[in-house]
């Protein structure tokens, strides 16, 4: 709730994001961030950080196997690297706040990464960090906090930082700490046609569950084409969502699970949610002055208006930049 846009160097670009949408009174699940002050205290405390700039220096980013046993290195040392009390003691308070504040004994959230170069509108960071969802217990969310610093050092985001001339010592991570949304469904959508670069539409696209089957390609999902002026869906195409991603309490994570056959061709929105959600994208993209990539989740323990979140907003990056602003 204290963050902005302009907080982007001590949040990263989702954290700032989340913290821009809930001034803008867009509906976003409660959490907080751990600050890249703290991971600079971290790396600084531990004495570990001319070792892991050492370890991806002079890194040919052809070379898969160089990347992957300087990623290897550097992630072991950051997860082997014991955490600031102070830091530690931050975390605690944070958790403890958060499942006061949803009245849980011990709230799931995810755990998710938030660098200082992702989410730009003029780079495409986004996604080579990690986010673990469903973590549970604060001995956990910091273990998990500590996985997503190491996530810094992926080989795909050392690769990437290396072919655009971006040095490892200028990116630094903070971690977003949210309630889970317990998702019926979710997805993305875009507040322009991905497909032709039409501004006067609003793409949602979405399937049962989590929305990791979407982001990662796993499912079709069902898709809707929404005129922003009439609000009335121009296209609907309705797909087998075969998969799920879902938390499996048995095993303590979350996996990607068989969707009942009833339901595998049903549609994952109502028409008042596929609105409703539109409605949310026309706020952000009015609010950002520019087309936005959009994640969504619906919770089902949740009755609507107020089941709908927002869970991350981007600059749309494919034709956002031939437009100049909407």
């Amino acid at each position: 709730e204290k963050l902005d846009k302009n907080s982007l160097p001590i949040v990263g670009g989702k954290n700032a994001s989340l913290g821009e949408m809930i001034k803008a009174d867009i509906r976003v699940p409660p959490g907080f961030a751990v600050t890249t002050d703290s991971y600079l205290l971290f790396i600084t405390d531990a004495d570990i950080k001319t070792r892991i700039i050492d370890r991806v220096s002079d890194l040919d980013p052809d070379d898969v196997a160089g990347l992957n046993d300087a990623s290897a290195d550097v992630q072991a040392l950051i997860k082997k690297t014991p955490m600031p009390d102070a830091v530690r003691d931050a975390i605690k308070d944070g958790y403890s706040g958060l499942c006061e504040k949803c009245a849980v004994e011990s709230v799931p959230v995810a755990v998710r990464s938030s660098a200082t170069a992702e989410d730009l509108p003029t780079a495409s960071f986004a996604g080579q960090q990690d986010t673990y969802l469903w973590i549970q217990r604060v001995d956990q969310v910091i273990s998990t906090v500590q996985n997503c610093w190491a996530s810094l050092y992926t080989p795909r985001a050392i690769a990437y930082r290396i072919k655009n001339d971006f040095p490892h010592d200028k990116v630094l991570i903070s971690v977003g700490v949210q309630k889970m949304v317990n998702s019926k469904a979710a997805g993305v959508m875009f507040t322009l046609n991905p497909t032709d670069g039409d501004i006067s539409k609003v793409v949602v696209e979405g399937s049962w569950g989590l929305g990791e089957t979407v982001v990662s390609g796993t499912v079709n999902p069902d898709k809707f084409v929404v005129d922003k002026i009439v609000m009335e869906t121009t296209d609907k195409k309705i797909s087998n969502k075969h998969i799920e991603c879902v938390y499996d309490p048995d095993k303590g994570e979350t996996v990607d699970a068989d969707v009942a056959e009833e339901i595998q061709n049903a549609c994952c929105l109502e028409d008042k949610e596929v609105k409703g959600l539109v409605k949310m994208a026309k706020n952000i993209e009015t609010h950002y002055e520019r087309p936005m990539d959009i994640e969504w989740a619906i919770d089902k323990d949740m009755s609507y208006p107020d089941n709908l979140f927002i869970v991350q907003a981007r600059p749309e990056t494919v034709w956002s930049l031939s437009l100049i602003h909407i």
